[in-house]
């Protein structure tokens, strides 16, 4: 394990610094105390369990974490308290929520990749792994759990981590909120979410819309969001949930990125070339899903859920006339009309064998995907910007079916064994109806399977300490995305292969006391195949096999509170990803950094709440190293500090309850990039972020 792992018998001493934390935190952190229990949590096992005893890298944030002071509208709000996580909000609608785990989804340029995502237990990741964040509501979410490692595969492939988003409950009675928001760039966002529970029936329904002019030009957008969740207990043993959402955006203004000059010279800008063709996206969705709950004695559980969608995207690209004029060019438009439709199924059984108890959860999964995909010129003569002529025609099927096997095992008091295995199958296949001229027929598909088996141990040191280590494989398949298009010609890309990888952890969670808890891991994942981009221009993106890759690193993660009111968090990861092969006909050399993936991150929050009056203030430090823009690390988005401060204040009068805030982000006007575009081949890598901007709000909750 150690010459496969080299990076284990380097950091051995970050163990060793872990154990003297254990020791010495409490006495520094010594106060009037708070006890704190780890968050119960799901998403790791299927089943509620504390996250302290779990193998895993797993960690939650609670409704206040993800709402109080925030605009609720992206996960980059309150993401930055997790560890290993990267989520960049590339501050336009237009341009999807850039969102990393250990390194996994940083290339994304469209949507989210390399993870898997829920919400509500309903999967927002499609069957080739490509996943939309747009219709998840913060705005009645009760909490987010992030998985993250070995165990993540067994939520199939892509699975460099799993996030997922659980609708809050309804209280008995009824409750009504609505709210308001507005801040700088002409930002607004207005609520109003109503909840209740009569003892059979619970429910939360929440319609949200947003819009901004934006803080660059040429980036004004609108989200409409609506989201509800229904749940109906017919016995004690069962439990039905619906659950349905819906997100429009229309005409969402997309200012492009920028090149090095352009992005000092003035970061707001938009590129001549977005207004001349008028760049821009149209998406909407529609989701619908049934979960099933049957409780058999108290030893065996029976889950089953089935969901359906549909969604549409168009997008307005700058590619040039003259590029189009090529028989194979897709054109400038790119339309999609995808449904899709899936199902999961699995048992759960309790048991105790050697006097300790056993949990084993099997189950199946089949997710659908049929999508329509057609390609226009972006151009009518000498009027560009519009749908033209028809350059592409082709529906594709995809589908997945794989079959998974989960067990936990306490054989004792000291000690938590888990392990599971899952096989995957992903097939897909394209039909080509457009056929014309040199323009032949792209027709094709291909298939990908893979067993990843995962297990991990948890060896309990004492009553506030535990140990874990656990191993895995990973396989990522190539998205229906990143088959899209050739470097040349036209049709699928179906060389790109799956990717292959080995993932090792080993960690420490530690309750300091009883007002704190410390989180460790040391990682390291080998990935064959890592699939890279090969080419970004003007909005598309092809991609390949970029050989082997390493990642290794370290998260820590320490959270305090006490009955004071003051809480303290705060969240560091070093991450070191390179390429460890040269790979011809490519800018990818060994030892390289992979593009996209900071080194280093660390986010610090110190909060304090004077309950008596309701007043709560907190200042948010955020940290983030340089990111390189391409594989040849020849330019890279400078690192950068940002601090933020915001204020809050609460009273109650009969059944109403008022909630006030302000916040300032980026208090020092810093300039940075938010995120970047990787391998752009104009070299417009950069994409900024807003200097000093501002956010005010207020919501008011009546119960009766």
């Amino acid at each position: 394990m150690h010459d496969a792992f080299p990076f284990f018998r380097r950091r051995n001493h970050a163990l060793l610094v872990a154990l003297a934390a254990n020791a010495i935190v409490p006495a520094a952190l010594a106060a009037d105390t708070v006890f704190q229990m780890a968050p119960v949590v799901v998403t790791a096992t299927r089943g509620e369990r504390s996250s302290f005893d779990l193998p895993v890298s797993i960690d939650s944030l609670n409704q206040d974490q993800i709402q109080d002071g925030r605009l609720q509208m992206n996960l980059s709000e309150s993401m930055a308290r997790i560890p290993g996580i990267v989520v960049n909000n590339r501050n336009y609608l237009a341009g999807d929520t850039q969102i990393s785990s250990r390194g996994f989804g940083a290339r994304a340029g469209f949507g989210v990749r390399g993870l898997r995502l829920y919400s509500d237990g309903i999967p927002a990741t499609m069957p080739d792994g490509q996943g939309q964040v747009s219709h998840f509501d913060l705005g009645s979410a009760a909490r987010v759990e992030v998985l993250r490692g070995p165990f993540s595969v067994l939520y199939g492939s892509s699975s460099g981590g799993v996030i997922s988003v659980f609708t809050e409950d309804g209280s008995p009675g009824v409750q009504i909120t609505p709210s308001v928001a507005a801040g700088s760039f002409d930002s607004q966002r207005i609520g109003t979410k109503v909840s209740g529970d009569n003892g059979t029936l619970n429910y939360v329904a929440d319609a949200t819309s947003y819009r901004t002019h934006g803080y660059r030009d040429h980036s004004a957008g609108e989200r409409n969001l609506v989201n509800s969740k229904l749940r109906w207990r017919p016995d004690t043993d069962s439990t039905l949930t619906l659950v349905f959402n819906a997100v429009d955006m229309p005409d969402l203004q997309d200012p492009m990125g920028l090149d090095r000059l352009s992005y000092e010279t003035n970061p707001k800008q938009a590129l001549a070339s977005a207004y001349t063709y008028n760049t821009r996206k149209s998406s909407d969705q529609q989701q619908l899903g049934l979960a099933f709950e049957k409780r058999f004695g108290g030893s065996d559980t029976l889950n089953s859920a089935v969901y359906l969608g549909h969604r549409k995207n168009i997008t307005f690209q700058s590619i040039p006339a003259a590029t189009q004029a090529a028989a194979t060019h897709p054109g400038g438009v790119a339309a999609l009309a995808r449904e899709y439709w899936g199902i999961d199924l699995h048992w759960t059984h309790t048991a105790k064998v050697a006097g300790g108890p056993l949990t084993i959860t099997a189950g199946l999964n089949y997710d659908n995907l049929d999508e329509a995909r057609t390609g226009y010129q972006n151009f009518i003569g000498t009027q560009l910007g519009v749908q033209g002529a028809l350059r592409r025609d082709e529906d594709n099927t995809l589908y997945n079916f794989d079959q998974y096997l989960q067990a936990q095992w306490e054989p004792g008091t000291e000690w938590m064994l888990m392990a599971g295995l899952r096989r995957n199958t992903v097939s897909l296949a394209s039909k080509d109806k457009y056929i014309v001229g040199a323009n032949l027929d792209d027709s094709g598909a291909v298939k990908f399977s893979d067993v990843t088996p995962v297990m991990g141990a948890t060896w309990h040191a004492n009553e506030s300490m535990n140990v874990y280590a656990t191993y895995g494989k990973g396989f990522e398949t190539p998205s229906m995305t990143e088959l899209a298009y050739r470097t040349s010609g036209s049709g699928m890309n179906l060389a790109v292969q799956a990717a292959t990888s080995e993932n090792l952890e080993c960690g420490i969670k530690a309750m300091l006391g009883k007002n704190a808890s410390l989180n460790l891991a040391l990682f390291e994942v080998h990935t064959e195949n890592e699939i890279v981009v090969d080419t970004s221009l003007n909005g598309r993106t092809t991609y390949r096999n970029g050989g082997r890759t390493r990642r290794s690193g370290l998260e820590a993660g320490l959270s305090a509170g006490w009955s004071n009111g003051l809480g303290l968090a705060l969240a560091y990861t070093n991450l070191t990803a390179r390429y460890s092969d040269t790979v011809a006909g490519s800018t990818i050399l060994a030892g390289k950094f992979i593009p996209g993936i900071p080194r280093s991150t660390v986010s610090a929050e110190v909060s304090w709440k004077h309950r008596p009056s309701g007043f709560n203030v907190a200042l948010e430090l955020r940290g983030v190293s340089k990111i390189w823009v391409d594989d040849a690390n020849s330019d890279a988005a400078e690192a950068n500090n940002t601090a933020n401060l915001r204020f809050g204040f609460e009273q109650k009068s009969g059944g109403w309850q008022f909630k006030e805030f302000l916040r300032v982000d980026n208090m020092g006007d810093r300039r940075a990039s938010g995120s970047v575009i990787v391998n752009e081949g104009n070299k417009r890598y950069f994409e900024p972020m807003p200097g000093r901007n501002w956010l005010t709000g207020v919501s008011a909750s009546l119960a009766f």
